[in-house]
């Protein structure tokens, strides 16, 4: 059964289409693996996924129930949790405090989301800077912090925005230790990256973007063996 289905989906800017007529489904307990070269569409489908722009035409639905026209913090409380390309964390507040915020806005009490805290905190090795500004913290931290922000209540669909991007490599296996773990147990993804290797050993699954369209949707390494993939975003012949 389909967790997200996305049909005939277009935006554009001015006289640029910048997504157009976008359509596939990611079923539960999918982890698929969203490519294609800088300026493909692929973050602005992102924001229309996640609420934080409209789409000019097409469908989102969420279970079967359209969302392509709530507001974020709707999309969000629908299960629908986003990780965004540039880190947004509060900057002024604690890393504990941030997990907190993100907890109690999901509808956890402050007990809950103090235990859900601690556990995420533990998990993604930020314990012993909990109590810090979040604006301290290295970049590669603060990415840890917003992943964990996603998973104070575990989302129907987690949507991550190259999260792996300027993040050390014990941080990234971290957070790609993570992702297989809730990936086991059931966890819907749709992971934006550049990072090829981590999305071969994640993805089994990948949809490459190219000019705003969808131009391949398989097997990951069948699409990237793909010569329209190879020619439009890897450059070079077949792996």
């Amino acid at each position: 059964m389909s967790c997200l289905t996305i049909s005939g989906v277009g935006k554009s800017f001015g006289g640029l289409r910048a997504v157009d007529r976008v359509s596939f489904a990611i079923d539960n307990g999918e982890l698929v693996g969203l490519i294609g070269p800088n300026g493909s569409g692929k973050t602005t489908l992102l924001n229309i996924l996640s609420g934080h722009q409209p789409p000019d035409a097409g469908t989102v639905l969420l279970d079967g129930k359209p969302i392509q026209h709530l507001k974020p913090e709707r999309v969000a409380q629908a299960g629908l949790l986003r990780m965004f390309q540039l880190t947004r964390v509060f900057r002024r507040m604690s890393a504990l405090d941030n997990l907190l915020t993100a907890g109690r806005a999901l509808g956890l009490t402050h007990r809950q989301a103090a235990a859900r805290a601690e556990q995420l905190l533990e998990e993604l090795t930020l314990e012993r800077v909990s109590d810090l500004d979040a604006g301290q913290l290295s970049g590669g931290q603060q990415k840890l912090l917003e992943f964990g922000c996603c998973f104070m209540v575990p989302p129907r669909i987690a949507l991550l925005d190259e999260p792996f991007a300027a993040v050390h490599p014990t941080m990234k296996e971290t957070m790609a230790g993570y992702i297989r773990a809730r990936y086991a147990e059931g966890q819907t993804f749709l992971i934006v990256s550049h990072d090829m290797p981590v999305i071969v050993e994640l993805c089994p699954r990948t949809v490459c973007m190219n000019a705003g369209a969808v131009i391949a949707d398989e097997a990951t390494r069948a699409v990237l063996n793909d010569p329209v993939v190879i020619e439009a975003y890897l450059g070079g012949e077949a792996a």
